[in-house]
């Protein structure tokens, strides 16, 4: 497990959270999905705290100290999760892949949930999901053995080197998987109209948006 902050722990809770039994939730909610492949589709989120990438633009900042976040039993979190009619659910965080995710995949399946995992890609991959998003960061590099299983490459545009940085990465994906390029939100009214002439010239990619941002919920 990277390092999350979690110390002081009870010897139980430490062991529990290396099973995967206990996960540090910072919040679980019912919307639609605003980004990339899955846009517009309903899902239950599960953002799970912590991380270690620091990406300065970052819009959860306050998922990266996962002990601001509460140890959660994954029964407690799969009975969230069924309580809402799709049975899809987003695994996202902070960095979920920090964490033995195999216990609460098998139990969202057992139950019938189709899985999506957002990660950053730079910690193996412990769990079965039906769908990987990668969003790779420069400061971080994806590994060769999970960017290898992506579906769904998705690269925040904040500056041009970040055309650049695309390319390297999708260079690296399996020839089905989905690739997008997605503005950085601060600067979407910057970058987007670039991201559409690249789009149009590389027809390969297409443009992801933070449609819930601009729905305004969750």
């Amino acid at each position: 497990m990277a390092n999350c902050q979690l110390i002081h722990l009870k010897p139980e809770d430490e062991k529990q959270l290396l099973e995967g039994q206990l996960l540090p939730v910072m919040e679980m909610f019912y919307s639609i999905q605003g980004e990339g492949y899955q846009t517009g589709k309903p899902a239950a989120f599960v953002r799970i705290g912590g991380c270690d990438v620091g990406c300065h633009w970052c819009d959860v900042k306050e998922a990266w100290d996962a002990s601001l976040h509460p140890l959660t039993k994954i029964n407690d979190i799969i009975d969230y999760v069924h309580a809402f009619p799709a049975n899809a659910v987003v695994i996202t965080g902070g960095e979920p892949l920090n964490y033995n995710l195999e216990s609460l995949c098998k139990g969202l399946k057992n139950n019938g949930s189709s899985i999506y995992l957002e990660t950053c890609g730079a910690y193996p991959l412990r769990g079965h999901c039906d769908w990987i998003c990668v969003s790779p960061k420069k400061n971080m590099q994806p590994l060769d053995e999970l960017i290898s299983l992506a579906d769904e490459l998705k690269v925040i545009i904040h500056e041009m080197d970040d055309f650049r940085w695309a390319e390297e990465q999708a260079a690296r994906v399996r020839s089905k998987c989905h690739l997008f390029l997605q503005p950085e939100w601060s600067r979407h009214e910057e970058m987007l109209p670039l991201i559409v002439d690249y789009v149009k010239k590389h027809p390969q990619w297409m443009v992801s948006l933070q449609a819930h941002k601009f729905m305004n919920i969750p």
